[in-house]
């Protein structure tokens, strides 16, 4: 399976007897996934099946779907209002010899505001049933469109994600050539510190020193936390090349990659290797910003 990003636009068009419609889709990062739809008055209808449908082919992200509709081909109806015509004929009549006014003429009295109401043609059942149709099919292939471009995006990310991959894997192996970096080194040069400060004054217990410095040396030894970062880039490989869904995993790991970056820092006491741990903390993050994007 590709990788999808969470980002995407797409529209459709389409006719179904009297009417002509129109979906705009667009999608943007969200936790889980959330279809929020704008419907014409009187559509409702269409929105379980848009939903499912829209369930089925996305895992994550905000989806606003705008639907258009349109009836080009009906024509008016115009009626009038028995009712409102009768009570302005009486109206009329009873004015009649009270006020000096020219007799009303028709288009006048048309003119008043319920004599004449321009409504749309009834629509057939079969049409609407017809027409609902329509807009789930219209749905779906602008959902499609919106899911290909997701793909696009998420091919490029999934490019972008591999370079910071390779980029954390070239740090670790910096970090592991590092000569402050072994647990040697580390002893060694506390030893020469010890030396130093035996030669300083008589009181200090050699062997506690000693013991000491070991302990130190263990303690600021980042050979499990480089060990771990491996191990977390190769997960993070594999779920990139597998595909998916994966944007949510993915995050976790970033977490995980920063968490050993962090302790590397906070355990060096060689400067190469802080400045590696600094380097590695930044390729994490950018690494974390893109894996966001992700399905």
């Amino acid at each position: 399976m590709a990788l999808s990003s969470m980002t995407g636009f797409a529209r459709s068009h389409g006719t179904s007897g009297p009417y002509s419609f129109a979906w705009e889709i667009k999608s943007v990062n969200a936790k889980g996934l959330d279809v929020r739809l704008r419907l014409p008055p009187g559509w409702d209808a269409v929105e379980p099946p848009v939903r499912a449908r829209a369930a089925e082919v996305l895992s994550r992200g905000t989806v606003y779907a705008t639907l258009t509709l349109d009836r080009p081909g009906a024509q008016p109806v115009v009626r009038v209002n028995e009712a409102v015509l009768t009570a302005v004929l009486a109206t009329l009549k009873g004015l009649r010899g009270r006020v000096e006014a020219e007799p009303p003429r028709l288009d006048g009295i048309l003119s008043i505001k319920g004599v004449v109401e321009v409504a749309e043609a009834e629509e057939s059942e079969d049409d609407r049933r017809a027409a609902e149709a329509a807009l789930v099919a219209g749905f779906a292939q602008a959902l499609d469109g919106l899911a290909t471009m997701r793909r696009h995006e998420g091919a490029a990310l999934g490019r972008l994600l591999g370079q910071r991959l390779d980029e954390i894997s070239a740090l670790v192996a910096r970090a592991e050539a590092a000569p402050g970096r072994k647990a040697e080194a580390i002893r060694q040069r506390l030893a020469d510190q010890v030396a130093a400060l035996m030669e300083t004054s008589e009181r200090f217990d050699a062997d506690r020193l000693h013991q000491e410095a070991i302990l130190i040396a263990s303690k600021a030894d980042v050979r499990e936390e480089l060990d771990r970062l491996v191990a977390h880039v190769k997960q993070a490989e594999s779920m990139i090349a597998k595909g998916g869904a994966v944007g949510r995993r993915l995050d976790f790991l970033s977490q995980e990659l920063n968490r050993e970056a962090n302790t590397v820092c906070s355990k060096s006491n060689d400067l190469e290797l802080t400045n590696i741990g600094l380097e590695l903390k930044s390729v994490v993050e950018q690494f974390r910003e893109q894996v966001q994007n992700l399905e």
